[in-house]
């Protein structure tokens, strides 16, 4: 793998088992990502973007094809070395939050540095907390939160432990303009900090814009890529 690619994919392709039978939901994805490039995903519902998504951060296995990240081939790894990969290198953002509810942000975002066995988890948890605009907020369980506060925690949660690679799936889809507006401000803000790579999927056209590039998929192929900026 060059130095400047962190994620290259080879014919990946997925299939799961479904009431109908076995279905195709990747057929063939190649596609490589620079380091600190911007990616968005698009394509309609059932297109296979998700899906992609998943594939790059090992929440689900290729069932043919090569998934390297970072120089690693993901196919061989078991579940734990899967799970301590991610948390070292990466962060994932989900439409729905997936915060704990019994946890206050402040613990949310601190759960990722515990799992590393980091002695300063909560000072850390603390300053991404107020990166975020949700330095008043630390000690509140997600319902005492809006939706946009409980997507800037989760976004927190996924920037605290300084991710190499940063993965967002549909971020601002169940917030409104001006909080969505705001994530994609952090989200973008997270990769001219730390230098991350971001992949994101979206339905949104004016997030998919501020990317590098944009990557069409139809029918879990690639339908086309597209550059939308030069690269800075």
């Amino acid at each position: 793998m060059a130095d400047d690619t962190v994620i290259r994919l080879t014919d990946a392709r997925l299939a799961l088992d479904g009431n109908a039978g076995r279905v195709d939901i990747l057929k063939g994805i190649d596609l490589s990502i620079a380091r600190g490039e911007t990616v968005g995903l698009i394509g309609p519902s059932g297109s296979g973007k998700s899906s992609l998504l998943m594939l790059l951060g090992g929440l689900e296995r290729a069932t043919a094809g090569r998934v390297e990240v970072l120089g690693q081939d993901l196919g061989p790894m078991g579940e734990d070395a899967l799970a301590r990969f991610r948390r070292a290198h990466m962060g994932v953002v989900f439409q729905s939050f997936h915060l704990i509810p019994t946890m206050t942000a402040l613990e949310n975002v601190a759960v990722p540095l515990e799992l590393a066995g980091a002695a300063d988890a909560f000072d850390r948890a603390q300053a991404e907390l107020a990166a975020v605009g949700l330095a008043a907020r630390t000690h509140h369980y997600p319902a005492q939160m809006s939706g946009g506060e409980q997507q800037r925690v989760a976004l927190a949660r996924a920037a605290v432990t300084r991710p190499q690679i940063l993965l967002a799936d549909e971020p601002t889809g169940n917030l409104d303009g001006v909080n969505g507006e705001a994530i994609m401000g952090l989200l973008f803000g997270l990769r001219d900090r730390h230098g991350a790579t971001l992949v994101l999927v979206t339905h949104a056209p004016e997030l998919a814009a501020r990317c590098d590039r944009v990557v069409r998929l139809r029918d879990g192929r690639i339908e086309d890529e597209a550059l939308r900026r030069a690269a800075e």
